[in-house]
């Protein structure tokens, strides 16, 4: 480590140098999600490690992943020791798939949100073409057309592996038919 560099950081510091309020890394802390080891006086201290955790934690929340799944990735990172880049690569794999669809949604979502999305409102002039009659209302709510990355409407990332609900089903066309 450079010199002059400490190897702990104060609650004001982690806040300052991640950009979290003090009350949010106190939360953090309660909800197990980071942690910190306590002085004879009772004040936080902090491994420059829970840098990393609370950029993490930040960066997860921005695209819309629940504390819980961000608990549970966690959780695969050691006690005791600082994480090693194979720690981390250890948990991003565990989310690979879900983000990789979540960035295949929002993809579709930037690119084809002109064309018909299969809603069902029929106000556009592709909708009758691709979804006459809003046939694809047989085939459940909301947006059709980009149900099969995101139709749970989950927001955490999931185990990797086949979905039963992907069993023989035939791979969407989406929105790229409508052009």
């Amino acid at each position: 480590m450079a010199e002059g560099i400490r190897k702990e950081l104060t609650i004001g510091e982690l806040a300052a140098r991640s950009g979290v309020a003090t009350s949010t890394l106190r939360f953090y802390e309660r909800e197990e999600l980071i942690h910190s080891r306590r002085t004879s006086g009772n004040q936080r201290r902090y491994g420059r490690d829970m840098l990393r955790r609370v950029s993490f934690i930040k960066v997860s929340q921005g695209v819309g992943i629940s504390l819980a799944a961000i608990r549970r990735a966690l959780s695969v990172l050691p006690e005791g020791r600082t994480p090693t880049r194979a720690d981390w690569e250890a948990l991003s794999q565990g989310w690979e798939r879900d983000l990789t669809e979540r960035i295949t949604v929002l993809t579709r979502l930037r690119d084809d949100l002109t064309g018909c999305i299969g809603c069902g409102c029929l106000s556009l002039d592709l909708c009758p073409l691709v979804n006459p009659g809003d046939a694809m209302a047989a085939q459940g709510p909301g947006a059709r057309l980009f149900a099969s990355a995101g139709e749970s409407g989950r927001d955490e990332p999931q185990d990797a592996g086949p979905k039963d609900e992907d069993a023989g089903r035939e791979p969407s066309s989406g929105p790229q038919a409508c052009r």
